[in-house]
């Protein structure tokens, strides 16, 4: 059809607007895209490296005490051994299975229960709101590693104690975050007809204020666990965190901080791998919450040095 053919309705149609997707606008980012595949290859590593290793980790080679990273030993050999002659390789690989085992599921637990009464005191607000929001002042007065340090001290260390007082201590963070939310939208229209329906409360919480509070406490705990990992691995390092013969990052940092003049590499590639973890998880967290706003998606969409410049007005803004 050639230019005279088309009509003037067509001329004035709006452009149809596809949204981008989100692989399109991970790859854009470079930083978040690094930090999305350094993410997958360490959970990847956590769930599959331990069906390969064996007991490779806790295999003992006295003669092979403090040998440095080397080609010639094998794949075992390629980030050299500790003091007992254990290949560095099988141990940061069931190092961040035990590591992801306690921090994933403490911030499960935590992202759950805190989400879940955020939401309902925020919904329903008055004395359930009040309630609510002076225990998680009382939990967040004191200082969650101060907690651990005393429970575990109390109680036994365990990775399951470990975890439980860890989702204790964090769910305040999700608990304010989700009550905010909800105050927010329960005076929206929307919900406002849903009321006027008859519709239940716990119905317009999980159909129209869960959805829109999701993405956010989504990345509040992306961002949690970069905060629940160094916890774990400081109570590790301290003594009454993970306890040997089980290993994590922290647990390799404490026993090998005593040759880190001779055998640098038995404390320094457990304490890189804390690093790349969560600088990875912080910046995919600031990505996220980007991609996940309507309001800000837009830049996502724009070249990496057009970004820096000052940023145009996104296609919604214009009259």
């Amino acid at each position: 059809m050639t230019r005279e053919d088309s009509s003037p309705g067509d001329a004035a149609a709006p452009a149809r607007r596809v949204r981008p997707s989100w692989w399109r606008m991970l790859g854009r980012d470079r930083a978040a895209a690094v930090g999305a595949v350094v993410l997958t290859l360490v959970t990847l590593v956590a769930l599959l490296g331990p069906l390969f290793i064996g007991d490779r980790a806790q295999r003992q080679d006295l003669d092979a005490s403090l040998r440095p990273p080397s080609l010639g030993d094998g794949p075992y050999g390629l980030l050299g051994t500790d003091v007992l002659g254990r290949s560095m390789v099988a141990r940061l690989i069931e190092a961040a299975a035990t590591t992801l085992s306690v921090a994933v599921p403490a911030v499960l637990c935590s992202l759950v229960i805190g989400s879940a009464l955020g939401l309902w005191a925020g919904y329903h607000g008055g004395r359930r709101e009040s309630v609510a929001m002076r225990v998680a002042d009382v939990i967040l007065s004191f200082p969650s590693l101060l907690i651990a340090v005393v429970v575990l001290y109390v109680f036994s260390p365990s990775a399951l104690n470990l975890v439980l007082i860890l989702a204790v201590t964090r769910i305040p963070v999700y608990l304010r975050t989700a009550r905010a939310e909800a105050a927010e939208l329960r005076s929206r229209l929307f919900v406002d007809a849903a009321r006027t329906f008859g519709t239940a409360g716990r119905m317009i919480i999980c159909r129209h204020i869960l959805p829109i509070a999701l993405p956010t406490l989504l990345t509040v705990a992306t961002l949690d666990f970069c905060f629940v990992m160094l916890t774990e691995s400081s109570l590790s390092f301290l003594g009454i965190g993970i306890q040997p013969p089980d290993v994590s990052w922290g647990l390799m940092v404490a026993q090998g901080r005593q040759y880190l003049q001779t055998a640098w590499w038995v404390t320094v590639l457990p304490g890189l791998a804390i690093v790349l973890t969560t600088v990875s998880a912080t910046v995919l967290a600031a990505w996220a919450r980007i991609a996940t706003d309507p309001a800000q998606r837009w830049r996502l969409t724009l070249p990496t040095r057009r970004r820096t410049a000052s940023a145009p007005v996104p296609p919604e803004m214009i009259p």
